[in-house]
């Protein structure tokens, strides 16, 4: 299919995860009545974020993938016959945790997941305590509606990241969020960190000739210490914003995108076709030194 419709769900979330997941579901319904086919929810959505401190009681968050919430949700996919992007704290064996993605086909069935990749350690995002980062390498999944990538969170800052997903075939690249500011910033740190937030990306369309989907969460958590930006929106291939979320409000919205657009933009501005892939090899050095 040339044509997907795709639907943003940013949301406020709070303490009762099993309540964030029906919140969850009553988005997806919304976004399905609005004609979606293919449902991103954002990153770990069945919580609060509770990488703002290093706690052993959060780990019990977290669940096998496929489990609980897979396994509810596969039942509303194949209901409402919609693609659902669900990321989730997963619980892979005693000891051993990933921030994880599961991707649901539109029968329900189960594709795979995506482990985030890069794991950030920054003040209030202590990923690294919870997190170990992922092993599955960069995965694309093959929906009723699109080939998809997905990605998560911090994975948005790597150009490496999106590249490779979009070599794989990814017609649309989808990042799952949960990123915000220190309620105490002033706002033009806030518009400066928001704006390379969304420039990062929208680059990543424009290299690869891709549709980008970033969906963020949005409110006031860590008792109004920080707020959550929301801000999600759709690019097109040449970094055109398609949609923008406001940063105050929860939405569910749908977009209309048309893949076929990548042929158009990868032909007409051919970065594809002139990579020099016979000099990238220092790429994979952590720093090129000069001895």
């Amino acid at each position: 299919m040339a044509k997907v419709k795709v639907g943003l769900v940013q949301m406020s979330c709070v303490q009762d995860k099993q309540q964030n997941l029906e919140k969850a579901i009553k988005e997806v319904r919304n976004a399905a009545e609005k004609g979606a086919q293919v449902i991103c929810l954002q990153e770990l959505f069945t919580s609060l974020y509770f990488c703002d401190v290093e706690d052993y009681e959060n780990f019990n968050l977290a669940e096998s993938i496929p489990g609980p919430s897979t396994e509810a949700l596969s039942e509303v996919a194949k209901e409402l016959n919609v693609v659902i992007i669900a990321s989730l704290f997963e619980k892979r064996t005693e000891g051993l945790y990933h921030n994880t993605t599961a991707v649901i086909d539109a029968d329900g069935t189960y594709l795979g997941k995506y482990r985030k990749m890069h794991i950030p350690d920054d003040p209030a995002f202590y990923e690294k305590f919870y997190f170990t980062p992922g092993d599955l390498g960069y995965k694309v999944f093959q929906t009723k509606y699109a080939k998809i990538g997905v990605l998560i969170c911090w994975d948005q800052w790597y150009p490496e990241a999106s590249r490779i997903t979009s070599l794989m075939g990814a017609e649309i690249l989808f990042y799952p969020t949960a990123i915000g500011w220190a309620s105490t910033q002033d706002d033009e740190t806030n518009e400066e960190q928001y704006g390379a937030w969304q420039t990062i990306q929208r680059s990543h369309a424009v290299a690869n000739g891709v549709h980008v989907v970033s969906v963020n969460r949005v409110g006031y958590e860590q008792n109004g210490a920080m707020k959550f930006w929301g801000g999600s929106f759709v690019a097109n291939p040449h970094g055109k914003l398609m949609y923008l979320a406001s940063h105050e409000e929860e939405e569910t919205t749908v977009v209309e995108i048309d893949t076929k657009q990548t042929d158009y933009y990868r032909t007409h501005w051919p970065f594809l076709r002139d990579r020099r892939i016979d000099s990238y090899q220092p790429i994979t050095k952590r720093y090129i030194d000069e001895d």
